[in-house]
Parts: structure tokens; sequence; C-alpha cells
């Protein structure tokens, strides 16, 4: 996707009313009539890769040791600081870009917030990551559950009242002085208990009882103290009560000034407390927040914060407030919010930069954030932030400065600032020698050599290039890079199929993008259609050609140039796609099949089970499966939770009746954790009319929930329900392929080859991977061989076909295939979750421990683990480092593992068997 800063050297225009896209596109079709007479100038302007981006996020050089050492501190740290550890995890996460864990993270720093104001910023952030699944709070409150809330904190009963008790003043109080005494405001007297009054304050202690004139008076002038004799009258009752009744804001205000001035704390507090319970909209926020500031109210600040807190982003447009969030001084920053003045500029600069990383405001909020840092930790991720605006904003002197503090910090990936900024100033060569010392200094990474690769030409930088795929598979920049090249020098086929390998494993729009531009300059419209409505559904908003052109304008264009398709058409090219397990091709044509008339309900329903792959969870007693014969994913192969959750939710919207729409509501709670309140939903459906999706949605949730060994049955007999509805090919064989799936689980062997077998007769063809596992149940390995190998020919996507392979061939074949997997999917590690598997990896890591090759084996694992942070690859490293005594080795692994898996039971056997042998 689009990432949040991009190169300094990309253009900065935008698309505006005085450029005509359609014009635009047609003069650049007018310079490619034909690709093989192009200039390199022509097809520069169509495929040009911008500089990879710069990353506002901590990116540590051994995240491993990071969270270990986090994992450690936590252990033994006092509870005040547990909150800002886990909010330092959540930054190590987020720069790995793992958002589950980013998410885990955030909910243990609001679990573990030691005071009421990091409660009210972590459950503000944790209801802003939030956003969009309002829907999933009303559908489980519909099934009697309830949601978990991030919602207002009673701040007036969380702060504590801290008055300063002052000692008690010698009292000059003459016989002849009445109890009581007069205040005039104006031309009306307010008669109040002289010691009731002297007992708010000092100053009126002294003013009534001690040495002063107005001791000794009966009728004291009040009138040049801006107060109203109501509120005068208000502050006597105060007095003999200690309470506030009703009182209107604006007589509040009165009296909290008041107050302030003759130094009432009490009577300022119960103020405070009043005017902070009736916070409750942005416009009270807005109107209050000034005077909680100057008037020194805490409670009231942090209401009103707390208000403005839970409208994010939107509150970002209220000027007024923003203001002052960004030109608070220290002493306002704790009013607001005691000590957690960090952690809130942590949330607001991050939100403004998603709004616009160029903008003033999120220049100033990162101001805020680098002036509220105190520990190294947080210098570092304030300073290099802030240092990536300054960047983007061309202030180039100030954002070295920021780049250079972090970097001294100990954040090395801030060199890379550095480095642009060097080449902007025209010092190309000081920056590779910059890239070069970080190289030799350290343990190299991929995004090393790719910066790098910035600052020299030729077999230079393809050297580099190549180096930072080898160390960093996952880095779209080389792949990019090289298609391109391979491009201008006209060499198609290569240039498709450097483009076409990250594309296998990452879905990544700007390299959608640069296909696209691929197939635009060959002329092949009916492959660019094809990536331009896969990027619309994954990004309706998306733009193109560095942000200058609207993703849907240019498919309107390219529309122009390829053949209508019927609907007939549409669902026999759905079918060959589906069956090929092209999944990019399916999504396209779902797009098209959209702008027709057909039921857009279901149409959407598809498209959300391609893009989301959720891994069948294991399954205990009768139900559980071995590797490879649980229940098929409903969609193919890519992961794309958000776009396949607005799929889901487009597809309730859009459904044509009531069990419809049960049923999609059914697989939005299934898809969010709460499968007990997805098989309720279905059961619903069920009891309107009886259909394939309901009788599929339960089955699949049953599978899931149920932990009775008898389940088998009961997910058998609802499968065979769900064949007898009305369904297409595409879903039965699915049925089908799941149904299969169970019988292998009862060793109903020949059931289930039939199930697979009727299953491929209509083109399912992933059943090819479960009859190749009745055939190794068999003992015949190979017909499961024969049979992988089919699905490899047929399947475009088939890394898991690869892996699942190796399972049935001898070691020199399983090496050739997990190389294999390894090239064409590197993040790949088996495909369900209860197998404690590492991928490609662990099985190389086998073989390397019978050969006693320990050394080797933990090299691999790193090389792996450098750019995935996976919980099985950790525990076998783990294990590892155990068994050649590295006892330390061990319990860094240990720990890092425990923070992606708290609850990992055999991570945690072997963290406390490592951990007692701590020297």
């Amino acid at each position: 996707m689009r990432t949040l800063f991009p190169s300094e050297s990309c253009k900065e225009t935008h698309l505006n009313a005085s450029i005509d896209p359609q014009s635009w596109l047609q003069v650049e079709r007018g310079k490619l009539c034909k690709f093989s007479s192009q200039s390199p100038s022509s097809i520069e302007s169509l495929i040009k890769v911008p500089e990879p981006p710069i990353l506002p996020f901590f990116k540590p050089v051994d995240y491993v040791h990071i969270l270990a050492k986090i994992h450690e501190e936590l252990e033994f740290c006092p509870p005040q600081i547990r909150s800002n550890l886990y909010m330092l995890q959540f930054q190590v996460f987020k720069g790995l870009g793992e958002v589950k864990l980013m998410r885990r993270s955030l909910c243990s720093a609001w679990l573990k917030a030691h005071t009421v104001h990091e409660k009210l910023v972590y459950g503000a952030w944790l209801k802003y990551e939030k956003q969009g699944e309002e829907l999933i709070s009303d559908l489980l409150s519909s099934c009697g559950k309830c949601a978990k809330e991030f919602g207002f904190i009673d701040l007036a009963s969380e702060l504590p009242l801290e008055i300063i008790s002052s000692p008690e003043e010698e009292m000059v109080i003459g016989t002849h002085i009445s109890r009581n005494v007069s205040f005039r405001v104006g031309d009306q007297k307010i008669l109040c208990n002289r010691q009731k009054i002297a007992g708010l304050s000092v100053p009126f202690r002294t003013m009534l009882n001690g040495c002063f004139a107005e001791s000794l008076c009966e009728d004291i002038d009040l009138s040049e103290n801006n107060i109203s004799p109501l509120g005068m009258s208000v502050i006597s009752d105060f007095s003999l009560t200690g309470t506030l009744n009703e009182v209107p804001p604006e007589l509040l205000l009165e009296i909290l000034v008041f107050a302030n001035k003759f130094c009432c704390e009490q009577l300022k507090d119960a103020c405070d407390r009043k005017l902070a319970s009736i916070v409750t909209s942005m416009q009270d926020a807005v109107e209050l927040l000034e005077y909680a500031l100057e008037e020194n109210c805490a409670v009231l600040a942090a209401s009103c914060l707390q208000v403005f807190l839970h409208e994010l982003p939107d509150s970002l447009n209220e000027n007024r407030v923003v203001d002052i969030l960004t030109n608070a001084n220290r002493q306002q920053k704790s009013i607001m919010i005691g000590k957690a003045s960090f952690t809130l500029y942590c949330l607001l600069s991050e939100v403004a930069m998603k709004l616009d990383p160029k903008s003033d405001m999120a220049a100033m909020f990162l101001e805020q954030l680098v002036n509220s840092a105190e520990a190294s930790r947080q210098k570092l991720l304030a300073s290099h932030q802030l240092g990536c605006v300054r960047l983007l904003r061309k202030e180039y002197d100030e954002a070295e400065r920021l780049f250079k503090a972090a970097y001294n910090e100990g954040h090395i990936y801030s060199v890379v600032g550095l480095a642009r900024i060097g080449l902007i100033n025209g010092e190309k060569s000081r920056s590779y020698e910059k890239l070069s010392s970080i190289i030799s200094s350290c343990t190299p990474l991929g995004w090393m050599y790719q910066e790098r690769s910035l600052y020299c030409e030729g077999d230079k930088r393809w050297e580099d290039l190549e180096k930072a795929t080898e160390l960093d598979p996952t880095l779209t920049y080389p792949y990019m890079y090289r298609a391109a090249s391979m491009m201008r020098k006209q060499n198609v086929e290569s240039a498709l199929s450097e483009i076409n390998r990250v594309l296998g494993f990452k879905l990544a729009l700007e390299c959608l993008e640069l296909r696209f531009c691929f197939y635009l300059a060959l002329e092949k419209y009916q492959l660019a259609i094809c990536d331009v409505q896969a990027i619309l559904t994954l990004n309706p908003d998306y733009r193109m050609f560095e942000g200058r052109v609207a993703a849907s304008q240019l498919r309107t264009l390219v529309r122009e140039h390829v053949p209508n398709w019927t609907t007939a058409d549409c669902w026999l090219q759905l079918y060959d796609r589906w069956s090929s397990v092209d999944d990019i091709g399916s999504l396209s044509v779902v797009y098209q099949m959209l702008e027709s008339d057909a039921a857009k309900g279901v149409l959407y329903f598809r498209q959300s089970l391609l893009l989301l792959r959720k891994a069948h969870k294991s399954r205990k007693g009768g139900c559980s499966s071995g590797k490879g014969s649980s229940p098929e994913p409903r969609g193919p192969r890519l992961n794309c939770p958000e776009a396949a959750m607005r799929s889901l939710q487009l597809a309730r919207q859009h459904a044509s009746s009531e069990h419809e729409r049960l049923v999609y509501e059914g697989w939005i709670l299934y898809d969010t954790g709460h499968c007990d309140e997805g098989l309720r939903k279905a059961e619903e459906s069920i009891t309107l009319k009886r259909s394939f999706e309901a009788f599929f949605l339960k089955a699949y949730a049953l599978a899931d929930s149920s932990q009775d060994p008898s389940c088998s049955a009961t997910v058998v007999s609802l499968l065979e329900d769900a064949l007898k509805c009305r369904s297409d090919r595409l879903r039965k064989g699915q049925a089908l392929n799941n149904l299969g799936s169970v019988y292998v689980d009862c060793n109903k062997l020949d059931l289930a080859a039939d199930c697979y077998i009727n299953a491929l007769k209509i083109r399912h063809t992933r059943a090819h991977q479960g009859l190749a596992r009745v055939h190794y149940l068999r003992n015949d390995k190979t017909s499961a061989y024969e049979e992988m190998t089919k699905l490899i020919e047929k399947a475009q996507n088939n890394a898991s076909a690869y892996e699942k392979r190796s399972e049935y061939c001898e070691r020199d074949l399983i090496k050739a295939d997990l190389e294999m997997v390894t090239h064409l999917d590197p993040l790949r590690v088996y495909p369900y979750r209860y197998r404690a598997a590492a991928g490609n990896f662990v099985v190389k890591m086998k073989v390397l421990m019978d050969n006693h090759k320990e050394k080797e084996a933990i090299a691999e694992l790193s090389r792996a683990i450098a750019f995935k942070a996976d919980l099985h690859l950790l525990h076998l490293r783990a294990a590892f480092h155990e068994h050649v005594g590295d006892v330390m080795g061990a319990l860094r692994d240990c720990r890092a593992a425990l923070s992606v898996d708290p609850n990992h039971q055999e991570m945690l056997e072997l963290h406390n068997r490592v951990n007692s042998q701590e020297p």
C-alpha cells in the first residue's frame, strides 16, 4: 500500500481542476503506440520507481534483543512504569508491521496503566484504533453480549482531592464582634457566617480573624472582586454545607475564578468537579479547556481532554483546542494530563501524521513529543519521527539535527534520514560511506543494503539490491527497481517475472501499480484493468502516478479499450480464475461484476472470501486434524483483513433477505473472534431458511468452537445439508473439500476420497491437497506426491502446494521443494496454527540438527527471524541455544517469543527451564 512517508524525490504535483486525466492518458498513450519503438524517456514516464520511503517508526537493529529486554524489565519493574514498557513494545511491533501484536500491546498498556491520565489516553487510543468496528458492538449486543468498550472514565471519582492543610493562625476576635458578616456586592448584601467563611481559606481567615481592619467590620465590600451577589450567596451556602447544589455553568466559572483568587481550595475543587461532570460534548470541551488551564483545574482539564480524544480524528478540526495542545507549556500539560504527556503526544502525533504528515499540526505535536521525552528510548523515537516530518517539509537543517539526535541515542535506522539529506546536499559519496560504515559495524540488515544502493550505480547498485533481498525478501523496492530496469531494457518476460515474484506473497499496492504500468506500456489493457480493479478493491481511494491521478479515473479510461463481458462471461471468468487459484484475477472479475445488476450482497461476500484467509484453529478431541486435513479457509490465499471486513459489511448492507443478512453478520462476528455468536447467527438464519451459506457457516464455526469429541458427526451432517441446498460449484467445491477433511479426521478415508474426487470433478483445485493426504494415510506416498504435483501445475499461487508436497518426498527432494517455497513466499509458515512448525526453515533446521550442525541451524533461523517475528522460529532457535549451552541466547529468544505470545505453554516451560540455569 501507499506508505505514509513518500520519497523526498517524488513529484509533489497533484491532480486538480486544470488537469484532464483523459487528455493526459491520451498523450501518454500517443507516445506508446508500439513498445519496441518507445524512447527511454517515454517508458520512464510510466514505470518510474520512487525511492523507498523513510519509515517514521522505531526500528531497532536487533528487535529480538529489545523485545527480550522489555520482557525482562516487565518481570521486575515497579507497577508505575509497566504501561510505558508496553508502549515501547507497541512501537517495536509497529516497526515490524505486526498489527495484531500492536493492538495487544496497547491493550496491555491500558490494563496496566498506573494513573488515571494514562488510562484515559490508552483508552482513547484503543477507541481510535477500533474505528469502523461499531457494527461489531451492535451485533454482539443483538446476541446479548457486551463488547469491550473503552468509554469515558469518571474522572471526578478517580482523581483524588489534594488539599494542603494550613496551620491555624492566631485569631484576634473581640467579644463585641458579631458571628456574622455581610459582604456587599454592588447595592446588595449577603449575610454570611464569619467563621465558616474564614474556614474557606487562609486569606479569608486572615481577613476576618486576623490583624486586618476587616476583622473588626461587620460589612465588607467585595464589589471589586468580580463576584456577583448570586455567586456570593452560593459561596455562603457552600461554607455552611460543603456542597454545591444545582448551579449554572456560567456561575460555576465565576465562583471558580473567585475561589482561585482567594485560595479557597475546597470550593475550587468542588467547582472543578462540578464543571467536569457537565462536559459531555466537543463544544463543552472547547469552551472550558482554556478556563481549566488558566485556573489550574486538573479534573476539568482532563475531562475536556477526554472528550477531545474520544472524538479523534474529527476533533483535530477544532482549531482552538489544537492551538492549546500544540502550545501547552510544561505546567499546562501537568494540569491536563499529569505525567502522561509523552503518551498523549504519541497518540496526537500519530493521528496528525496519518491525516497529513507535512502539516503544521503534525510538526507541532511532534515538537511537544520531543519536549515531553525523558528516557533515551522516548527521545530517539520522538526525534526520528519529527526528523521525518521536517524532511518532508524540506526543512533540511532541522531534519538533519533531529536525525543526528535520534542516531546518537542509538537509533541506527535514522542514518537513512542523514543519508538522504546528504544526497540532497550533493554529498552522495558521504551518504554511501555512512551506510558502508553501518554495514561493517553491526549485523547487516536488508534495509541497509537497500539504502546504500541509492548512492551507487550500475553493478554495485544491483549487487546491493540483491543482497537486500537476500537479507530481507519482504522489501518491495529491490523487486520494483529490478523489474523497472529490465523493462527499460525491453526484457519484458524477466521484468514481469520479477514483479510477479513479490506479488506472489505480498499484495503491495505499489507493486500492483507498477505492473499496471507495465501492461499499459505493452498495451495489454485486459491485464492492466485486472490490476487496477484489484487495487480499487483493496483501496477505493488509491491514487496512482505519484498521487497525480485517481486509480478509478485510470480504470475508466482503460475500460474503453477492453471488451465488455456479459454476466455469463463474468461467471465463467470467475470460475476459471478461482479454479486456477488466481486470486488477483478473481478479485478483478468480482469488482467488474459489481457494476452489473447482479445481487451485490453475494458478490461482496465472494470478495471477502478472496480477501481473507483465516487459518483454521486447532480443534480438540475427535475434531482435531492433522496438518493439511483441516477444513479449507473460506477464501484462497490473500490476507487483507481490513478490506475483507469492509466487503463483509457491504455484503450485509446489500443483503437481499433477512436470512442472507444473518449469514453475513455471522461471518463478521466469527472473523472478529466471536465464534459462538457467529454460530448463533447461523442458527437464526437456518430457522428462517435452509441455505447453503447458513449451513456452511454453522459447520465452520462449530468445528472451531466445540470441545466435544463427537462434534465431527454434527459437522458432517451440516455440510451434507449444505450440499443439498442450492449453490454454485465454487462454493460446493469448498464444502466437499471441508467435508473430506472431516472424514480424514474420523479416519473414514474412502468417504474422504470420494469427497475430494467429486470436488475435483467440479474443478475445485485445492482438493488435490486433501486427496494427497488420503493417499499418504493409506501409505501410498508416491501417489500423494503425484497428487500435490498436479496442484502445483494448476495453481498460480502454489507456495503452499510445494510446502505440502515436501511431506511426501525424500530428503533430497524435500530440500528442493522447500527452497522453492522460500523463493515463492519467504514469509510462509505451515498453514495450520495448531501445528507447532515454522515453515520451510524448520525442516531445514531438523536436517542440520541431524548432522550436528547447530551453528548453521542457528544462522539459518536467524536469517528468517531478521525479517519475521515468528513465535515458532524463536522457539526453535531458543531450543538450539539451549542445546549448545548458550543460556543467555536461549533466555533472550524465550523472552522475545513470550512477547509475541505470552501464554504459549511450551514456550513458558522452556523459559522456566532456561531461566533456572541463568548464572
